[in-house]
């Protein structure tokens, strides 16, 4: 495929002037400056992948993703002088600038196995019991997975960072989440919240834990294209980058991730997604601020059990038992509120690169609790679940009623709606114990 030569504007300016009033001399004077952008076509567009290489032909375009399945679009590398242009065509929906985004039944518990503090917490284990798999399947939309690591049943799914390659981590991040989902319950490491339900790992971020939007949405019309197939019900996403919500899933504010969300959920998959790590509104965060996603927000917890008796955390200063952490975001409108629960993200143990484990905290840690739970609420050993049957929608408020009925004063923790903080909105602590 071509890239862009200087004289490549000069010729679809002369091309379209039967289409568009142009002034040639400014636009042959200008500098030309590149970017990367989404290009999100008309639903009624029936082949992206043939529009997107007739547009990068036409226009010099580089492409980069062609999206079939959670919305119709492309990503490329253009001129920043063709996007007023493209957003002329009558196939183009929108353009956005592409940007980056970052890491944000019961059985015996197997002799050698352990569940951490956070996973015993929320009732999804005890010290002795665990869950059995779950009976869908669990999309980590993060650096990858580790996919070797004998303490997780995890499937390469997508590179979106490198196509050539699998789903193998190379951060670590991903792997730990990973664990908190699913560890095996096999006598060894450690046990996540639905021990052995299989993980398809989707990678969008680099080693370094970053990203961009047409990587994140690459990921997405992945699991969209795959989910029923791969009996894929959850997805679980911890990262973010500055955003709104618009209400209309990207289509009035160009966001392009919040409409592949919306498609995706459309075909069925729940997306669980961390609140941020900014001490500040999620709705400044996407996809924490989407209201079509279930949206988690991080407590600490340094013992396993009800009753802030454990006392301050080892592996992080100022964080206290059975408080909320002190770097989650926090819901702060109805909206906000609607779609936020809490999950514990404090000093998490979970599984690691080159079959290793390691501690860390994060709203990317609670997330995927949070991710695990709905997993169980689906069903587990077999059994059917009572989120079986329910549409995404529902799941999240089914999530967040069965925490709200657990809680107590008692059983949960400063920063919860029973002793809340104010203009500060964590929620109420997500419980497996129903499932």
């Amino acid at each position: 495929m071509r890239r862009f030569r200087p004289i490549s504007l000069f010729l679809l300016v002369i091309s379209f002037l039967s289409l568009f009033v142009v002034n040639i001399e400014s636009v042959e004077a200008a500098p030309i400056t590149m970017g990367n952008y989404i290009v999100v076509l008309q639903d009624n567009v029936a082949s992206p992948s043939a529009t997107a290489l007739e547009h990068a032909s036409k226009f010099g375009i580089s492409l980069g993703f062609v999206y079939e399945h959670a919305l119709k679009g492309y990503s490329g590398r253009l001129p920043t002088q063709l996007v007023g242009l493209l957003k002329k065509i009558p196939e183009v929906a929108y353009v956005m600038e592409d940007r980056e985004v970052s890491l944000l039944g019961n059985v015996p518990l197997a002799s050698g196995d352990s569940a951490p503090t956070g996973v015993r917490r929320i009732e999804a284990a005890t010290t002795t019991t665990a869950h059995q798999a779950s009976n869908v399947n669990v999309a980590v939309i993060d650096t990858g997975v580790y996919l070797a690591h004998p303490d997780l049943n995890v499937v390469s799914g997508k590179n979106c960072v490198r196509t050539n390659r699998n789903a193998n981590d190379d951060n670590g991040h991903g792997t730990h989440v990973a664990g908190t989902i699913a560890a095996k319950n096999t006598g060894a490491g450690v046990v996540g919240v639905a021990p052995g339900t299989k993980i398809y790992a989707v990678k969008v971020l680099n080693s370094q834990g970053s990203g961009t939007f047409s990587q994140i949405v690459c990921g997405i019309d992945w699991v969209t294209a795959n989910a029923a197939s791969l009996n894929i019900k959850v997805a679980s996403m911890s990262l973010g980058g500055g955003g709104s919500n618009d209400n209309n899933c990207g289509n009035s504010n160009g966001d392009a991730m919040h409409k592949a969300i919306c498609r995706s959920v459309s075909a069925g998959v729940t997306y669980v997604v961390a609140a941020g790590n900014s001490a500040t509104n999620l709705a400044t965060s996407v996809p924490a601020a989407y209201p079509e996603v279930l949206t988690v927000t991080a407590m600490s917890d340094s013992d396993g059990k009800t009753g802030a008796t454990g006392g301050a955390l080892t592996c992080r200063t100022g964080e206290l038992d059975d408080k909320y952490a002190t770097f989650s975001n926090y819901g702060v409108s109805a909206a906000d509120i609607n779609h936020t629960v809490a999950g514990p993200g404090v000093c998490i143990y979970s599984t690691w690169l080159n079959n290793g484990y390691n501690t860390i905290s994060g709203t990317s840690m609670a997330t995927p609790h949070v991710s695990g739970s709905v997993a169980l609420c689906f069903g587990n050993g077999g059994t059917a679940g009572p989120c079986a049957g329910l549409t995404p929608a529902q799941v999240v408020q089914k999530m967040r009623s069965d925490a709200q009925a657990h809680a107590t004063a008692s059983n949960g923790f400063t920063g919860d709606p029973f002793s809340p903080i104010a203009g500060k909105y964590f929620g109420y602590l997500v419980w497996d114990g129903g499932y």
